[in-house]
């Protein structure tokens, strides 16, 4: 990682992903997944659940046979994500091209004063999420606030907050003029979110992985967070995004922490999405050659060749 980077449930300074490549005809599929120790994943773990698969692949296995060969992951990410690339590339299967995008850009947890500067230091970005934990939320959102005062805003608890430090800190949310609170409860109490009358919008992440979350999640959420490595690829989120918008959820489109191979195939879902957050390359020390830039606030995907 480039800086330390904070959130409510700890440090991250290192970045470990795993890596898919198929090849087919002299032509190279590539994908990647992180697995995420929060939903019980290991770099262990990916490795052995791709090579569990490789027989069927290496047979002919496609994306679609992948949803019930594999459980949904970083593991199936990286597969899927590789015979996408794979595919395209063979002129087999074609998707949306990817275009410049707005993103969210990440302030993590730091002091006032550090935090104030990181946000400075963004210069003039459409939109910034602040990652909070259940102190100083108010402090911490403000001190963002007046150095991006006209940005956009997220606010991300990570599942640190309670139902009455949801009810305390939603005036200072409001008058800072936050639009989305993302997570905000732990998964086993969102429950308590039936019947809360937010005045911005709040997102499901760490309580939302599939289509068989969308009913319970409704009523307690307005928006899904979809990312690939919850959803097991972008096979699998394609189906997600329209089981969503067929429910009247609203669509956020992340990311975890990781390179440009990660993010290619999520951009092409991000003209499904009301909230993009895709910065998970900024924060890395160094990316993949050739992989996305973020300038101002705004990502421009990769050189072509890099992804399908």
């Amino acid at each position: 990682m480039s800086a330390p980077f904070r959130i409510a449930r700890g440090v991250k300074t290192v970045a470990e992903v795993v890596e898919v490549r198929l090849v087919e005809a002299g032509i190279v599929g590539r994908g990647e997944g992180v697995p995420y120790p929060r939903y019980g994943e290991s770099v262990a773990g990916a490795l052995a659940a791709v090579e569990a698969v490789r027989g069927a692949v290496e047979a002919g296995a496609d994306r679609h046979d992948l949803l019930s060969l594999m459980p949904a992951g970083a593991a199936r990410n990286a597969v899927d994500a590789a015979l996408w690339d794979l595919d395209v590339k063979l002129g087999s299967v074609s998707l949306p091209r990817a275009v410049p995008t707005e993103t969210a850009v990440t302030v993590g947890i730091d002091t006032l004063a550090a935090m104030h500067a990181a946000a400075l230091a963004l210069g003039p970005v459409p939109l910034v999420k602040v990652k909070v934990d259940s102190e100083a939320v108010a402090d911490r959102v403000g001190a963002v606030r007046r150095a991006l005062p006209a940005a956009r805003m997220i606010v991300d608890a990570n599942e640190s907050w309670t139902l009455g430090t949801l009810r305390a800190v939603t005036p200072a949310l409001v008058e800072a003029r936050v639009e989305l609170v993302e997570q905000p409860l732990p998964v086993d109490a969102d429950d308590a979110l039936v019947g809360f009358e937010a005045p911005f919008a709040i997102a499901a992440d760490e309580s939302a992985h599939g289509i068989d979350d969308i009913d319970r999640l409704r009523g307690r959420y307005s928006h899904i967070n979809i990312k690939l490595d919850k959803t097991g690829g972008l096979t699998a989120a394609l189906a997600l995004a329209d089981a969503a918008e067929r429910a009247g959820v609203g669509v956020m489109l992340g990311c975890m922490v990781a390179s440009s191979l990660g993010i290619a195939p999520a951009l092409r879902l991000a003209g499904r999405a009301s909230f993009v957050d895709l910065d998970g390359p900024w924060w890395l020390a160094a990316d993949r050659a050739g992989g996305v830039r973020i300038e101002q606030g705004v990502m421009t995907p990769p050189e072509p060749g890099f992804w399908a």
